[in-house]
């Protein structure tokens, strides 16, 4: 643990020297030492950084120099990289206990991108006005970064710099609890990423309580992007001790385009971590779209409106066939034992529900277990030699949610025999 508290301070000196100046003199007043690091992509003549430009460059083993024969979009990823290496041997050798970035769109994307890999819970936070755009979750992504808007552009006035002044005395004190905090106890409770949806609130209830009863810690991965790319990022690095993952429905907005997609390595890094995983077809059978955003070519199908801003499609044979080649064969790709649970009595709330038009006309039952039993097919047929149960139960009923746990812990222990 370092001595003394000291916050990184990541800025572009060739355009916003003045703004990183207030901000380490601001981390100064709040009781902390700035480490001020340079990710300029041209020289200039502001040489008071505590890691100047040139060593960020040689860092990439370039020279600072070089950049401006380059792209800006390349430029900046070789000073991302040269920023990531130095800060991350900083913090490894405790020389930091927070980092705050300070800029526009071009130094949030490098800041943000150094930020991004650190450790979760490590104090993070970047100070620019593109807090405040929509753009905001590619800056956060599935890190706990602290995106603090300035409401101006970067210039010194009474309005930035009381933004600056804040997120410097915020900082302080995350990065002074930071040098008090001590690494979790040997012995600490696993801890069990369980991904849910409000539509299959009895399960995820019920598989927290009885997990919880099991001396297990649990996180829930809300399945609406960020969340699947969180549980993603966490399994990756080795936070988690096993997934139920019950609600894989990003991967059929993946597949459609819906809003909920979580990119395409879904259910993909607890496999290639080696994690035990029970995986269920949690709310494949529908499609998010927002209301009065469905796209022409969806129009014709069946819908129920889940509330005002989002409206479900439902999943046809077709799209099913798919998601049971790709869960298929991302999940025989996986390095670690994989249980799948099959709930032939309906994979949502949606079960019981009708389905209607766009106009709101009334299209027959929302279930339809044909699609669903030609998902199975394909599951199985991607998934050679894996264990795969079908349950007589519906995803929400309390036997399901108890034979999740049951298979999660029978893995769990099976992987303890090895």
């Amino acid at each position: 643990m370092s001595a003394k508290t000291t916050v990184g301070v990541l800025a572009t000196l060739d355009s916003k020297h003045e703004a990183a100046r207030f901000m380490c003199d601001a981390l100064v007043r709040a009781g902390v030492t700035p480490w001020l690091v340079d990710l300029s992509l041209r020289p200039h003549a502001n040489d008071f950084a505590d890691v100047g430009g040139a060593a960020v460059a040689a860092a990439s083993q370039i020279a600072w120099e070089a950049l401006g024969k380059m792209s800006r979009a390349d430029a900046a990823r070789t000073m991302i990289a040269g920023g990531l290496k130095l800060v991350r041997a900083k913090l490894d050798a405790d020389g930091i206990d927070g980092i705050l970035g300070v800029g526009g769109a071009n130094g949030s994307t490098m800041s943000c991108a150094i930020m991004r890999p650190l450790p979760l819970s490590f104090p993070k936070a970047m100070v620019t006005p593109v807090a405040a755009t929509a753009a905001v979750q590619w800056y956060v992504a599935e890190s706990d970064i602290v995106m603090v808007p300035t409401i101006g552009d970067i210039s010194l006035n009474r309005v930035t710099c009381a933004a600056m002044t804040n997120a410097a005395e915020a900082m302080a004190g995350m990065a002074k609890a930071w040098t008090r905090r001590s690494a979790p106890a040997a012995g600490a409770r696993p801890l069990i990423g369980v991904s849910s949806f409000g539509n299959l609130q009895p399960a995820v209830d019920r598989i927290t309580a009885r997990l919880e009863a099991e001396n297990f810690e649990v996180i829930h991965f809300h399945a609406s992007g960020p969340g699947g790319r969180a549980l993603e990022s966490l399994a990756a690095r080795g936070e988690l001790a096993g997934v139920i993952d019950l609600t894989t429905s990003e991967l059929t907005d993946w597949l459609t385009g819906g809003v909920y997609s979580a990119g395409e390595s879904r259910l993909t890094a607890a496999g290639a971590a080696g994690l035990p995983q029970v995986v269920v077809p949690g709310c494949l059978d529908f499609t998010n779209w927002w209301v009065g955003e469905v796209p022409e070519k969806y129009r014709h199908r069946a819908f129920v409106q889940y509330n005002v801003e989002i409206l479900l499609m439902r999943t046809d044979a077709t799209e099913f066939a798919a998601l049971g080649k790709l869960m298929g064969e991302r999940l025989h790709a996986a390095k670690g034992p994989v249980r799948v649970l099959i709930p032939r009595g309906g994979f949502s709330a949606l079960t019981g529900r009708k389905a209607r038009d766009l106009a709101g006309a009334e299209l027959g039952p929302w279930a339809q277990p044909e699609a669903e039993h030609i998902f199975v097919e394909a599951l199985t047929r991607h998934f050679p030699g894996g264990a795969i149960r079908e349950l007589a139960a519906h995803i929400n009923d309390p036997d399901f949610a108890d034979a999740c746990v049951a298979e999660l812990i029978a893995l769990l222990q099976e992987c303890k025999r090895v």
